[in-house]
């Protein structure tokens, strides 16, 4: 059996590659590089070799060798994207490390610096902060980016990320694993997104295994995913994701979400009061309860004004029908025959996400119903049909007015909903966004090419909006109009932008892409070179003071948008309205 020293000399190593996947597009931003030791050997796994380099000192060695396997195999495959290249805290801070050695390698292989991101990964507890952010600071300015890997498993995570800074953060596998059917795991998540949200950082959720988990994800709007389900580590990874993937991400429009009047629906509107039973009610008083509501389909039972459990009446019923139970038992207590782990859902959770969450759910919570509070106390309870009801409804009036080539809300919704905020006061950010040379394109690759640049264009604008504060519609032919509640609405505009001019590349022919367009004859018989498609965001900050109704809010974003028209390639103009251009002080 060969030792750890022989592996290293003889350099027994070989290095495996897991993309990582943009969850609003279905592209690969990247990849991470592992490693593995020799087939058929305790030290195949990368935890053994590791361990064993730990025992016998030889951690930096074996740290630096796994690197230069990695990068040559990543430079050997010229795979496209990013390079997640994992680094030890001991390792960044050692002099050999910062020292250039990593950065004369990749000079060597001919990688750029830009494409590697550091990605420290903890074994060990982490104490020297300020050496590890003055080594950062060095590397980024050599072009490197950071990641932090397993954030919520390893020592000082958290700490990590509030001293670091990093471009990339690593949601540990158990906070991802089942979190289909666990509340709590959700919550975590979001909590997540919106701290990244605020410190410009992308989250990147591991340990993807199922296709409910993957939908979660989606759904709350992580940025970036891995894991199995996406695709396993390999020595030639896939570029592209497998079909189920991919169709999981082409479905990821709005439908589900509520417009207008009922955007507002969350499971506050279900709430059926029940007046509730103390852990120490006997259970003579919940037969009586039962026996006195016949419409009653279960009983809470809570504590300090907080709900404990749920009583289910059949199952009750059941539980002393026994032929040997003559009668109630007396020293029996709610306690003692509740369900202690019921579904409970806060009264502000929208209505399409407690229907997503229910369709992940064990069947008990069908029959049981489940419990709503207000900020962890007791309000009432709820159905399963009622769920079903409302969500019903919200789709028949979605579909209703949907357009039939994106299933985005068309001009009716649109309307409805900018009158409801501004009639409840609030203060929103309309944007029209629209294609140019859109024409040309049409006429050259069909009006079936023609369909799919549209659809593209409505994911990708969808795939920008906060699911919780955001509304996107399609007006028409190749115009969408948001309607964005999120405080960072000008850098998702810019972010719609930059994705965009990266990805609508693959929708052209290869000659076309190397001109950046395509030679047609016009009505007049002349040779006209015809750019390929960009995208114009015209922006209206807009609110009651400023706009008394719809009609107003549309005009004054027509006009932004034909000021972002008239700037070439991907544009955005925002009207701001205390430096007015001549143009809009006409208006």
């Amino acid at each position: 059996m060969k030792t750890l020293q022989d592996i290293l000399n003889q350099r027994n190593l070989s290095a495996l590659f897991q993309p990582i996947m943009d969850m609003s597009c279905g592209t690969f931003i990247g990849f991470e590089g592992l490693i593995r030791g020799p087939a058929n050997s305790p030290l195949h796994s990368p935890a053994n070799l590791f361990s064993a380099a730990r025992q016998l000192g030889l951690s930096l060695e074996t740290e630096m060798l796994c690197r230069q396997i990695v990068l040559e195999a990543f430079a050997a495959q010229n795979l496209p994207g990013k390079l997640f290249l994992n680094v030890s805290p001991e390792a960044l801070t050692h002099p050999s490390f910062k020292n250039g050695q990593t950065l004369a390698y990749l000079e060597h292989l001919g990688i750029d610096p830009q494409q590697v991101i550091i990605e420290i990964t903890e074994n060990q507890p982490t104490f020297d902060f300020a050496g590890m952010r003055n080594a950062l600071l060095h590397y980024r300015s050599m072009g490197f980016q950071i990641a932090i890997d397993d954030l919520g498993e390893g020592f000082s995570s958290l700490r990590l990320w509030s001293e670091l800074r990093p471009e990339f953060i690593k949601i540990d596998m158990h906070f991802i694993q089942g979190v289909n059917a666990d509340p709590l795991k959700q919550q975590f998540l979001r909590s997540i997104h919106s701290i990244a949200l605020s410190s410009g950082t992308q989250v990147i959720a591991e340990g993807i295994e199922t296709a409910a988990e993957f939908r979660v994800i989606r759904d709350i709007g992580i940025a970036c995913g891995q894991g199995y389900f996406i695709a396993r580590p390999s020595p030639v990874p896939p570029l592209i994701p497998p079909a189920e993937v991919g169709c999981l991400i082409s479905t990821n429009y709005s439908t589900e979400r509520p417009y207008g009047n009922k955007r507002g629906i969350t499971a506050e509107a279900l709430v059926r009061y029940v007046e509730p039973l103390q852990p120490n009610a006997e259970t003579a008083k919940i037969s009586a309860v039962f026996s006195a509501n016949k419409d009653w389909f279960a009983i809470p039972v809570v504590e300090n004004g907080r709900p404990v459990g749920l009583i289910n009446r059949y199952e009750f019923v059941d539980s002393f029908a026994q032929p040997s139970l003559q009668e109630l038992p007396a020293n029996e207590y709610c306690k003692d025959v509740m369900n202690a782990y019921p579904l409970t859902v806060e009264k502000s959770t929208p209505l399409h996400e407690l229907g997503n969450f229910l369709s992940e759910s064990r069947i008990e919570h069908f029959t049981n119903g489940f419990i709503i509070t207000d900020q962890g106390r007791y309000l009432g309870l709820g159905t399963v049909q009622d769920v079903l009801r409302e969500i019903t409804n919200a789709q028949i009036e979605t579909a209703r007015y949907a357009n039939p080539l994106t299933l985005l809300p068309g001009n009716v919704p649109i309307n409805e909903h900018i009158d409801f905020l501004l009639q409840s006061g609030q203060s929103f950010t309309v944007c029209y966004a629209d294609l140019n040379h859109f024409k040309p394109y049409n006429d050259e690759y069909g009006y079936r090419k023609g369909d799919e640049m549209i659809q593209f264009t409505g994911k990708l604008l969808n795939n920008i909006c906060d699911p919780q504060r955001d509304f996107i519609g399609h007006i028409g032919g190749d115009d969408f109009v948001l309607i964005l509640q999120s405080a960072d609405w000008e850098e998702r505009c810019h972010r719609a932008l930059t994705s965009f001019a990266q990805t609508s590349m693959l929708l052209f022919e290869k000659e076309h892409r190397s001109i950046g367009g395509y030679l047609k004859e016009d009505r007049h018989g002349r040779i006209v070179h015809y750019p390929m498609p960009t995208l114009s965001i015209g922006i209206v900050p807009a609110s009651a003071e400023s706009f008394q109704s719809h009609h107003e809010v549309a005009e004054a974003a027509m006009v932004a948008r034909k000021i972002a028209k008239k700037k070439t390639g991907n544009s955005l103009f925002v009207e701001r309205r205390e430096s007015l251009q001549p143009e809009m002080a006409g208006v």
